[in-house]
């Protein structure tokens, strides 16, 4: 289906098609879309565009599995672990979990402008600099090792929640790597 108009139809062609020296010929369909020029190396189907590896190149692809859990940038299957670096299987990987997360509690700025505006109301004030401010910050480091790969992930902090919920994730992982084992 074409969503432009057939430039032979009628007499003026609302798309004129450049003279010689086209620097984009066209196309050829009974030489299966190349210009009569262009050779087609034997037992390959023409490339429609951009750059494509050498058919000795390619690899199988591996069935699709569903990801079970993603910690930061690895995603882990029931059978492998998939990292930037490549994929690998999970049996006998070994995972570690580091903690840097860090926990800051601080006077906050509205205690501290509360308590200086209600300082002269019976020493009222001085309660609101009981007012606290929590920040959570840092990373949690992720890695796993196995097969020849090591691959490392940060995981940032941002409440207190976030440790607990990887280190459920990774347990998660070592458990699968143990019954893949």
């Amino acid at each position: 289906m074409s969503h432009y108009p057939d430039p032979h139809q009628g007499s003026a062609n609302p798309y004129p098609q450049p003279s010689s020296g086209d620097s984009f010929p066209e196309e050829n369909p009974s030489s299966g879309g190349f210009s009569s020029g262009e050779m087609v190396p034997h037992g390959q189907n023409p490339q429609t565009g951009g750059w494509q590896a050498p058919p000795e190149h390619y690899q199988a692809a591996a069935p699709q599995q569903q990801a079970l859990t993603v910690i930061g940038d690895i995603t882990i299957t029931q059978h492998e672990v998939i990292t930037p670096a490549g994929r690998f299987p999970i049996a006998g990987t070994t995972w570690t979990v580091t903690d840097m997360s860090q926990y800051n509690e601080n006077i906050s700025t509205a205690g501290i402008v509360l308590a200086i505006v209600f300082i002269w109301f019976c020493l009222l004030g001085l309660l609101f600099l009981l007012m606290k401010e929590q920040k959570w910050g840092g990373n949690i480091q992720v890695t796993v090792q196995g097969h020849g790969m090591f691959h490392s992930t940060m995981v940032g902090v941002h409440g207190p929640n976030t440790v607990a919920y990887v280190m459920q994730q990774v347990n998660y992982a070592r458990q699968l790597a143990a019954a893949a084992a």
